[in-house]
């Protein structure tokens, strides 16, 4: 009887032995579990509403919400004042703020060249994925009877450089640099006219409020659907896009050289200074957003080029795009 009851006593204690471990390994993994937001995280977009990077922004957000992506919402916050500056002063003053992101596009490079006392850095930022480099076309309203580059070109010079009025989202925008290729290329003068973003940058055109634009798709394909603008040349190699934006000739295609190409891209960062594992979280959910039959499908119909990048090899990127930047303003007259 007393070796049962010692044979009991020691069960009871490998077995107290055993629960503990249990709980001290639930404890463990509970602890050691992946990063996720406690809170809705702000998705900043360094530009107006209305435009192709409000729009993507807000479609991102979408699919995200759509496949429950996250525990807590994504929500859009427009900064788009001094052509992106109020947004990246915003995101270097939320350094290691891990429930803050942001939507970019090319002002990432230049409004930090132009406007150095914002002390931005752009390498110092956590880099979390490029999900696409978007296009520039060429647009004019279709009642303009304006039907090709030569076209183009003839009316702008006949119209003068005073009365003829390009459309654009602020000096130093991605299609100021188009326009300023433009110009350069053709000897043409233009007045740009800056909106608050490139909805209304299209709008203005349709409505004949101004005479060309270098929109991107996804800013102009609902009025050229709708036969109200139309494009005349796109700033991309031949063969970049597909579908119908693939029909559009390219100015290399027309026999004025390789040199008026420009992309945009579409990534999204974070501040400086937050952990591996919040960065890991992001990169976790724009990778299914970039494999989503929604995100391949929006490539497809809005003129994108599809390019997945993270890490180290993004940051080396943007690096690399800020230097081109550089040399690509010095070239055009925008800086010293």
């Amino acid at each position: 009887m007393k070796v049962l009851i010692n044979r009991l006593t020691v069960l009871c204690a490998v077995l107290s032995i055993g629960a503990v471990s249990i709980v001290m390994t639930a404890q463990s993994n509970v602890a050691h579990a992946a990063w996720e937001p406690k809170k809705p995280v702000e998705f900043v977009i360094m530009a107006g509403t209305g435009g192709g990077a409000d729009r993507l922004a807000r479609f991102i957000q979408s699919i995200i919400e759509k496949n429950k992506l996250s525990p807590m919402p994504f929500v859009p916050v427009n900064k788009g004042g001094g052509s992106g500056a109020e947004a990246l002063r915003y995101l270097k003053d939320k350094s290691g703020d891990p429930h803050v992101i942001m939507a970019t596009l090319n002002s990432y490079y230049t409004t930090p060249l132009r406007q150095p006392q914002l002390g931005v850095d752009i390498a110092t930022f956590t880099p979390i994925a490029r999900l696409a480099e978007d296009t520039f076309q060429l647009w004019v309203a279709t009642d303009s009877g304006i039907n090709t580059v030569e076209d183009f070109v003839a009316a702008v010079r006949s119209a003068g450089s005073a009365n003829w009025k390009m459309g654009g989202t602020g000096k130093g925008q991605e299609d100021s640099l188009v326009t300023a290729l433009l110009e350069n290329k053709f000897k043409i003068k233009m007045t740009y006219v800056p909106f608050k973003g490139g909805g209304t940058v299209a709008k203005q055109l349709v409505g004949n409020h101004i005479n060309s634009t270098v929109n991107n798709p996804s800013e102009q394909a609902g009025f050229w659907d709708a036969g109200k603008s139309k494009p005349l040349a796109s700033f991309t190699p031949k063969g970049k896009l597909a579908g119908k934006f693939g029909g559009i000739p390219t100015f290399e295609e027309l026999g004025f050289g390789s040199d008026m190409v420009y992309y945009m891209q579409r990534s999204v960062i974070a501040p400086a200074g937050i952990d591996k594992e919040v960065q890991d979280f992001y990169v976790g959910v724009f990778e299914k957003v970039y494999e989503s039959e929604e995100w391949q499908k929006y490539l497809a119909d809005k003129g994108l080029v599809p390019g997945w990048l993270v890490g180290d090899e993004l940051t080396n990127y943007f690096v690399a795009e800020r230097e081109a930047h550089r040399k690509l303003l010095i070239q055009l007259g925008e800086m010293k």
